[in-house]
């Protein structure tokens, strides 16, 4: 048994159906049951994850103009039945755009084996039949005169005939003279006639084929013209039963592929089906649930679809606008949000051991309406529709029951109480686990007292009798003591602001709710004097009880905004000690930089004095040897630079490593997300900024680099593996993206040849970072000629790179157009 009348899901469907845009696809959305069979509900999942991951490559499909085709397929089944002309091209739009969907989905079928289980049996001689009846019909219906010869020549021949007719009648007119009425030639009966005076009707030999409104005109055709007006009539059938053998002709070709035909039906209807759960998904921001085994119901940030779009059409109506009641039995559950118009997003979780949840709270503070989310949202994922959360885990349950609203009958002498008892009761007998069990007010039209034990019997017998997961609401404390009394069974309440006497709409799990039933009924307009009496005659323990609930709702209020206030104070910190440390790496960078450059000096004005010496020499032998001195002392030269640029990058890694040993980690940062603190594949810790699929940019002191998630390690204790140095780390690098370092002249590049565009981006973006944190002037990138795509996207990355000065192509010595120099920034 499902609650799908009083959870509303006949209209959500129709809600669903909006977006559909074929007849049969809007048929099978409002048709839709909750589903049996778990590999059916997951295979539908799957359909709409995979319908969702192409609409983010862009590959898409659309139906239009498509008719129901269940009639003219009825018409192919019968032998030697003719279909109409539209009908024709009604079946054969239906199968051209099946088989445009299918060529869309076909170079994904790898990716998408749901989907491309769909569409993969239409047969490609399909297309040989649509471009035959493209051809013979116009898209008006009518046969083209290119069908076939003899149609082509009768309609020649017709053309001619109908031409003599029209002169010898216009000559017949011009002898008579004032007979004629007007001098057109008109049809009547399918004949050519002209128009006489009735007053002269006998001046005109020939057949009358009727007279004007007026009677003024009588229509007659001419002696003359009754042999040609035959011929032209002979002719005309003849065209009619060369129009009907192509007709039959093109009907007998669809009647052979009858069976294509027919899973091209169903293959436009499957797929508008899917495109419409994924449209409503997209209008709704709703992401396909998980369906869970271990009985968890898991929503986070749940919205309810009918009461969002009810949200929406009040907000163009009206700039103050209400949301109104989800149900118009049930006039408690009307809301309105005095803050927006947005809707209040629920989030709590059951489970096997804790799967009791009971709500209290203020009136009208939108209990129902987290019972009518719960369920209608578990009713959408097992029937293989995407629901408005943030995440959702939902078991496999065999019923969804839901005791909601008034169900009073005057017509079967029920009163509120024993309408609610008979349902229950029923929901008793139809529970089968697993089961959604939602109860509005249980317990309640009776004795407080009665109701309220009542109400915990109920509850605990669908707990553990039935192995149901129960959602109750209640204003019973009977109830709120059971749940606080019960390890298993969560406490749940609607947020009420004290402050402006409204409610806020929002789900606190883990706290019971006051019902502030006098506060609200002072708000709605009730006298003091009666709120003062109210007051005086509400016992003592009950009213200690709800000032209770009330301190306590307050203290959970403030220990929220400090634990905010304590986060946004950790994040200013870290965001300041951050600043300082890329403070200091920029200064580092700076100071190495000037030491370069004058050590370059230094070198180049040793090379200049020692050159501009040996020419002054004129003994070859010594000028020789002297050269191959002025060289050594050169590479020792270099030698030393090196050897000082190294001790300066060591000195900043071992204090940004010092810094991180001295950092608190969390235990729990083994998952890699934003924030994250990682070690790098070249040694360095920094932090994930930002990840996008399987890549990570992390922020490395004041560098920042794009990295693969699996090459990255999240840092959980405090010890780090010793790093190497920088030029240690680009020479091992070297080995695994062709890098190649030449410490005489300092150039590197890169070898893109056999790579992707997608593989090319990675690997150029590393290679410049790299290359940058090693001060090196200038790279050459290697991508050989081809089709130039490759050529053509490293120039693009290039072109907007921070590290990158300018670039263009190597000299003819260097690769030519097949590699490209890109000198770097200093």
């Amino acid at each position: 048994m499902q609650s799908l009348t009083t959870l509303e899901y006949g209209k959500l469907l129709a809600l669903v159906a909006r977006h559909a845009q074929t007849p049969m696809g809007e048929a099978r959305l409002e048709n839709l049951q909750p589903l049996t069979n778990k590999l059916e509900l997951e295979r539908d999942l799957q359909a709409v994850s995979e319908t969702i991951s192409l609409s983010q490559k862009d590959v898409n499909w659309s139906f239009s103009e498509l008719f129901e085709p269940s009639g003219a397929i009825a018409v192919l089944k019968i032998q030697n039945a003719m279909l109409e002309p539209t009908s024709l091209l009604e079946i054969t739009r239906l199968c051209n755009q099946a088989l445009f969907a299918r060529s869309s989905i076909s170079p994904e079928k790898e990716t998408v084996p749901t989907l491309w289980q769909i569409i993969e049996n239409l047969p490609p001689t399909l297309f040989e039949v649509i471009g035959k009846i493209n051809k013979k019909l116009l898209p008006s219906g009518e046969i083209d005169d290119s069908a076939s010869p003899e149609l082509a020549r009768l309609r020649r021949e017709i053309n001619a005939q109908r031409g003599r007719l029209q002169k010898s009648l216009e000559s017949v007119m011009r002898n008579s003279g004032a007979a004629i009425q007007d001098a057109i030639v008109t049809q009547r009966n399918e004949r050519y006639v002209i128009p006489v005076k009735a007053d002269f009707r006998g001046k005109i030999q020939g057949v009358a084929h009727g007279f004007s409104s007026s009677g003024a005109t009588v229509f007659v055709e001419p002696l003359e013209v009754i042999e040609a007006n035959n011929e032209l009539q002979n002719l005309k059938g003849k065209e009619e039963r060369e129009v009907a053998r192509i007709l039959f002709a093109l009907t007998e070709d669809l009647r052979q592929q009858l069976p294509a035909i027919e899973a091209a039906v169903e293959a436009v209807a499957e797929l508008d089906f899917i495109k419409a759960k994924v449209e409503f998904a997209r209008r709704f921001n709703a992401i396909v649930p998980r369906i869970s085994d271990d009985k968890t119901l898991d929503l986070i940030d749940a919205r309810h679809p009918l009461l969002e779009e009810s949200l929406r059409s009040s907000s163009v109506q009206s700039p103050k606008s209400k949301v109104q009641s989800l149900s118009e039995e049930n006039p408690k559950s009307k809301i309105q949000n005095p803050k927006s118009d947005e809707i209040v997003p629920i989030s709590f979780k059951l489970t096997n051991e804790e799967s009791v949840m009971i709500i209290s709270g203020a009136n009208a503070g939108g209990k129902t309406v987290v019972l009518k989310t719960a369920g209608l949202l578990s009713l959408m994922a097992i029937s293989g529709l995407p629901v408005p959360a943030k995440d959702a885990n939902i078991p496999f349950y065999k019923s969804v029951l839901a005791d909601i609203g008034d169900h009073q009958s005057l017509a079967a002498n029920l009163s509120t109480f024993s309408s609610h008892i008979s349902n229950i009761a029923e929901m008793m007998r139809d529970c089968a686990a697993p089961s959604l069990v939602l109860l509005d007010e249980v317990g309640t039209g009776t004795d407080p007292d009665e109701g309220s034990a009542l109400g915990v019997a109920i509850v605990d017998y669908f707990r553990r009798k039935c192995a149901a997961q129960v959602i109750a609401s209640t204003h019973y404390r009977g109830l709120k003591i059971y749940a606080a009394n019960d390890e298993n069974v969560i406490n749940a309440s609607v947020e009420f602001n004290e402050k402006t006497l409204q409610p806020t709409y929002r789900l606190l799990v883990g706290l019971a709710g006051a019902s502030s039933g006098i506060e609200i009924a002072r708000r709605f307009g009730i006298r003091d004097e009666v709120i003062e009496t109210a007051r005086e005659n509400l016992d003592i323990s009950a009213q200690e009880a709800e000032n209770y609930l009330h301190k306590l709702q307050l203290e959970t209020r403030l220990a929220t905004d400090l634990r905010v206030a304590l986060e946004e104070e950790r994040e200013a910190v870290a965001n300041k000690y951050a600043l300082l440390d890329i403070e200091a790496r920029r200064r580092e960078k700076e100071r190495q930089k000037q030491f370069e450059k004058e050590l370059a000096e230094t070198i180049e004005g040793f090379e200049r004095q020692s050159k501009a010496f040996i020419q002054t020499i004129e003994d070859k032998a010594l000028k020789a040897k002297l050269d191959k001195e002025r060289l050594a002392r050169k590479a020792e030269l270099n030698r030393a630079a090196m050897s000082k640029m190294q001790s300066g990058s060591q000195k900043l890694e071992v204090r940004s490593q010092n810094q991180e040993k001295s950092a608190i980690r969390n235990p729990q940062s083994a998952i890699i997300k934003v924030g994250t603190k990682v070690l790098t594949s070249f040694g360095n810790v920094g932090i994930v900024e930002k990840i996008d699929k399987d890549l990570a940019e992390v922020l490395v002191g004041s560098m920042r680099l794009r990295e693969k998630l699996e090459n990255l390690k999240a840092v959980v204790n405090e010890e780090i593996q010793p790093k190497q140095s920088l030029s240690e780390k680009l020479q091992n690098q070297a080995k695994d993206t062709n890098l190649r370092l030449d410490t005489e002249d300092a150039e590197a590049e890169l070898n893109l040849i056999g790579k992707t565009t997608a593989d090319a981006e990675y690997e150029v973006d590393r290679f410049l970072d790299e290359a940058y944190l090693a001060s090196l002037p200038q790279v050459r990138i290697i991508h050989g000629f081809g089709t130039g795509a490759l050529k053509n996207f490293v120039h693009h990355f290039l072109k907007g790179h921070p590290h990158v000065e300018k670039f263009g192509f190597a000299p003819r010595d260097q690769g030519g157009q097949g590699a490209t120099i890109a000198e770097l920034k200093q």
